[in-house]
């Protein structure tokens, strides 16, 4: 499994390839424009390059980074899910752990840690995992024709995922929860 650190790298030399920009140019680019605020950059890049979101943000996040310099570089994994299930959600993180075990016996993927969840990607994002609430967290499953089921919630059109799975105790990460989100990681890979 490669590092988070390691998935940011290829998707920013994805990004370079797709935009044909270096990222010093693309760095110019943002600097050129006069934006201060993370949406308002994200959202001039989406329009003038035709960047798809995830893209956008994740340059805006590393250009900043660097701005910044290396004190506020990106926690580790294991620190950005220690900080996810702090404080009130602590009781969440045995969910968390089982779904990960689980999902950790597919084979090789990338974990990007978010502000308040985890994207779990091979070649594409197949699955989120976070706290919706201080009960309950949520799995969002990226996969189309999925059986259904009344614990598999369809997602509107656009939405991050297509299914999520709502779950308040780690006995409801049963072995058809881990079969769809295993579905999702074939067909991301």
């Amino acid at each position: 499994m490669s590092t988070p650190e390691d998935a940011i790298a290829t998707q920013l030399a994805n990004i370079e390839k797709r935009t044909g920009k270096k990222l010093a140019e693309l760095g110019k680019l943002i600097a050129a424009s006069g934006l201060e605020k993370h949406g308002e950059i994200r959202d001039m890049l989406k329009s003038k390059l035709g960047m798809g979101h995830g893209d956008a943000n994740t340059l805006v996040h590393h250009f900043r980074q660097e701005a910044a310099g290396p004190a506020s570089a990106a926690p580790s994994a294991d620190a950005a899910i220690d900080e996810i299930y702090a404080g009130p959600k602590t009781a969440l993180r045995p969910i968390h752990d089982a779904l990960m075990k689980a999902i950790g016996t597919f084979g090789d993927f990338d974990i990007a840690p978010k502000k308040g969840y985890i994207s779990l990607r091979r070649k594409k994002q197949f699955a989120m995992i976070g706290p919706a609430t201080k009960t309950r967290v949520d799995l969002g499953i990226n996969a189309r024709g999925l059986p259904a089921d009344d614990r598999l919630l369809v997602m509107p059109p656009a939405s991050m995922c297509q299914y999520q799975v709502r779950l308040t105790d780690p006995a409801e990460v049963t072995k058809d929860v881990i079969a769809w989100v295993k579905q999702a990681y074939e067909a991301a890979g």
